[in-house]
């Protein structure tokens, strides 16, 4: 294994400490916990947006801290999720008097902590509501989730909320709509190698060199099937079907409810594409693949919605939600209306994310 690394032990300690030496503007570092916070909270009247998750997955979380996105992100070990004690430690560092919204990725361990996270925090009076991103299409069930896995809205969602926080929305209306990007939103992944976590140094499963992962998840679990490599064009083919005819999806969800003062059973169920809508199109790599194949990949994509009559009015084309040096791409197509476009389209200024400002 090569790797721009020093001790594997140092590895998160060491990227937070280069993120708040190029970014000093942008964010701040707190190292005990650990949690990566807006150099200007906390801000007075506005909602604090806090998401997190095991890192490997950068720039997801920590790069997207900053003005009209994230107030803070809580990093965990590599594909490890983070602690309740972290999220606590962020949420009262970025608490403005409007609540804070929780944005979670559907894996166990990440929704156990983050709802023992919610409690703590209501229970020093601070407001709380917590929503789940499950937009992957590939497999209902995986070894770190019950249900769909949380993966590319996860970025459309952090993005569009943290807009309208900017905007002034309060809480509920905030995890409202968090809630509505999840429900419009679906991904799905391609792995042509495995990834290389650090502190194990050998690659997380084994892939032939004539062999790919259709249907991927972001910590290497298992995806629909293990298959032959394909071209470009095939391989767009197959992830793009898979989310444009992906049927209704029905599940139960936990969220916090306000007046009950407990978590409660909620029943979702995700709408499908139909010929018309506006979407918008994210190309991800997994950290391994180029930009110069994505854009192969975002060509067909575009050719195969414009046969299925959906009008890419936005897109986001990069390595937003990897998996340390995985070489594939994820596909995520999100439905869009004039709300979120107006969101999508408000400045933000992050490490990883840069427009209108």
């Amino acid at each position: 294994m090569k790797k721009l690394i020093n001790k594997p032990e140092d590895f998160i300690h060491e990227i937070l400490k280069g993120m708040a030496a190029a970014h000093p503007n942008f964010i701040k570092v707190n190292y005990e916990p650990a949690f990566v916070y807006r150099a200007d909270v906390p801000i007075q009247g506005k909602v604090a947006i806090v998401s997190g998750g095991g890192s490997g997955h950068e720039p997801m979380h920590a790069g997207f801290v900053g003005m009209g996105m994230l107030d803070a992100a809580c990093p965990g070990e590599v594909f490890t999720s983070p602690t309740p004690d972290q999220m606590l430690s962020a949420a009262k560092k970025v608490d403005g008097g409007a609540g804070i919204l929780y944005i979670v990725k559907n894996y166990s361990g990440d929704v156990m902590n983050f709802e023992m996270a919610t409690e703590l925090a209501r229970s020093e009076g601070i407001q709380v509501l917590s929503i789940l991103i499950d937009d992957d299409v590939a497999v209902k069930d995986s070894l770190y989730t019950q249900g769909r896995r949380g993966v590319g809205t996860t970025v459309l969602a952090e993005k569009i909320c943290g807009a309208a926080a900017q905007q002034g929305y309060n809480l509920q209306k905030t995890a409202d709509l968090c809630r509505f990007v999840n429900r419009n939103g679906r991904s799905m992944g391609i792995a042509l190698t495995s990834c290389t976590v650090p502190a194990r140094g050998t690659p997380t499963f084994e892939l032939g060199s004539q062999e790919i992962e259709m249907g991927i998840g972001i910590h290497g679990e298992p995806g629909r099937e293990r298959m032959n490599l394909k071209s470009a064009d095939e391989i767009t083919e197959i992830l793009a079907l898979s989310i444009i005819e992906d049927s209704p999806y029905t599940r139960t969800m936990r969220e916090w409810d306000e007046e009950k003062g407990e978590w409660v059973d909620v029943e979702l169920t995700n709408p499908v594409f139909q010929q018309g809508d506006k979407v918008l199109a994210f190309v991800n790599s997994m950290g391994g693949t180029p930009i110069s194949e994505l854009y192969i990949v975002y060509r067909k994509l575009a050719e195969i919605c414009e046969k299925k009559g959906l009008q890419i009015v936005r897109n986001l084309i990069g390595p937003y939600v990897t998996s340390l040096d995985m070489q594939g791409c994820s596909i995520t197509l999100l439905k869009l209306d004039d709300e979120l476009i107006r969101l999508w389209d408000a400045p933000v200024k992050t490490p990883s994310l840069l427009w209108g400002v």
